[in-house]
């Protein structure tokens, strides 16, 4: 039975995607190829990196990226390429300049707004009118009910 445990967890480690041979033979360009590739967004898993899907894209991806380490662009240039070609979607953290600023700042200013409305409501609620008094006809009619 513990032979069997055993087995189960050396089964149960996460595979790697990156294959054999996807890896570069220098170690320094592999390790920045891993670390570029981390950042970047399978578009088929959408919220895997590159680096940790098994989608043939993302392979696609990886590749592509190591061959412009390779040609010798820089880790800045290599992305920007990779954003040129599929658009900002591809990074895993988008950048939070020019349009994408709306996006990031719509979130909070949307909470803010409906936590106003409701603390608008609450307090209306709160200044309501006072209960009328009961008539006459309706304070004789109340004792004649509570009599009965």
């Amino acid at each position: 039975m513990r032979r069997i445990l055993v087995i189960l967890l050396f089964l149960a480690t996460p595979l790697w995607a990156v294959q054999p041979d996807e890896i570069l033979a220098d170690p320094a360009l592999e390790t920045r190829a891993r670390e570029l590739s981390k950042g970047l967004r399978c578009p088929v898993c959408q919220s895997e990196s590159i680096d940790e899907s098994n989608a043939d894209i993302a392979r696609d991806l990886r590749l592509l990226l190591r061959e412009r380490l390779v040609a010798g662009d820089s880790d800045a240039a290599a992305i920007e390429f990779m954003v040129a070609r599929y658009g900002e979607y591809i990074l895993l953290k988008p950048t939070t300049g020019g349009a994408n600023f709306i996006l990031w700042i719509s979130g909070p200013v949307l909470l803010l707004a409906a936590l106003g409305v409701g603390l608008v409501y609450l307090r209306g609620r709160q200044k309501g009118r006072a209960p009328e008094a009961l008539s006459e006809a309706e304070k004789t009619r109340l004792a004649e009910l509570l009599d009965q």
